[in-house]
This record gives structure tokens, sequence and C-alpha cells, in this order.
């Protein structure tokens, strides 16, 4: 009798084990669902205002959008963060039509220090300080919007951001669960969001990256 006492506690110890991890798999599978279904149907506000735009670079669609609303007055000013080192102004309005083009001119800062989200945050948050402002729209793609959300309120916990997604005519999100390119860039996104609330929730620093300072 002795001798199964240890093997019954390893039992139920083993039962246990596996209720914990079949119910953790199950809410990442909950919590993925959820978090597709929300950039599937994730939409830019009509009325999107604010004393500054960043728009995080990684696509023409974001820049054209966060042009097009500087351009309609719902901002003052606008960074683009994660500008390749070697493209300049010039370089950059030759790929926009003459409308948006002009703006660059007056009121169009461009940030070549970041290198990833966390560079962006660090980045958008110089800038955002050295400007003055406590109000932000908040360019990206709607896949990018959690984590880039994220990152942007720890870096600047007083500044209000709103959130203005830009969809990516080249992913068929829509129906996500069939494609296999939207799946895969889905899973990959839920991870390093996972990630990003998780090391938030542990108040752990964030990795070395180029753009903070």
């Amino acid at each position: 009798m002795r001798g199964q006492l240890p093997m019954r506690g390893l039992g139920r110890l083993l039962r246990v084990t596996s209720v914990v991890a079949t119910g953790a798999v199950v809410a990442l599978v909950i919590g993925f669902i959820a978090f597709a279904g929300g950039i599937v149907t994730a939409a830019p506000p009509s009325d999107a205002r604010a004393e500054g735009i960043v728009v995080l670079t990684g696509g023409s669609a974001r820049i054209d959008g966060a042009l097009r609303l500087l351009a309609e007055g719902r901002a003052s000013r606008l960074l683009i963060s994660g500008v390749n080192p070697a493209v300049g102004t010039d370089a950059l309005a030759g790929t926009l039509d003459g409308e948006l083009d002009a703006m660059l001119a007056c009121c169009v800062d461009l940030g070549h220090a970041a290198r990833d989200t966390i560079g962006n945050a660090a980045e958008t948050r110089n800038w955002v300080e050295d400007q003055g402002f406590s109000s932000l729209i908040v360019v990206t793609s709607a896949y990018h919007m959690p984590r880039s959300l994220a990152e942007l309120a720890e870096a600047m916990p007083g500044v209000e951001l709103v959130a203005y997604p830009v969809s990516n005519p080249e992913l068929h999100l829509d129906d996500w669960w069939r494609d296999a390119d939207a799946f895969g860039l889905l899973v990959r996104e839920y991870g390093k969001f996972l990630m990003t609330a998780g090391r938030q929730i542990l108040a752990l620093p964030p990795p070395a990256t180029a753009g903070g300072s």
C-alpha cells in the first residue's frame, strides 16, 4: 500500500498537468480566434482627429492613408517612423501623387532610427515630446495595430492614441482560415502580441532595439 501512494500522487499530478495544459491550449486558440476576428472587423474611424499623426512604415497604403489624414486637416503634423536611412523626402515624393507630395514639404518628418515596433515607439515618443503633443493618430496595418498600440502606450502612457488601421489589398484576411499566407501572418503576429503583453505584465524592460534613446 505504501508503495502505491507515490504512484497515486504522481498519477494525480499528471492528470492535473494534462488538464492545465489542455486549458492553456484552448485559451490560446480562443484568444487567437478573437484576435483574428478583431483584425478582420477593424475599420478606421471616420472622425479621427488628434494633434499629430504617426505612421509605422511597412507598405504604401499606410503612408498614403496617413498623408490623406494630414491633407484633410485631421492633425497638424505627421511622423513617418522607421524610414530606410537611404530614403529621403525626395525619394519618398516620387512614390506619391501630386496632392500628397505637396504635404511632405511643410508638415512631415521622417524618422530613420526605428528598425522594429519597439523602435517605432521610442522614436515616436521622442518626436511627440519635441512637438509637445498629447494626442496622436496611429496609422498602421490592421494586423499590426494591437501590438503597435501596446508598445506606444507603454512608451507614452500620458498620450491619447487614436487607432487608424489600414488594410493591405494583397492580404486575404477576410477568409484567413482558408489562406495559408494570411493564417501564417496572423499566427506570427498573435505570438508577437502575446510576447509583448507578457513582457509588460511582468514589467520586464523591452529588449535592446534601434530607435530608442
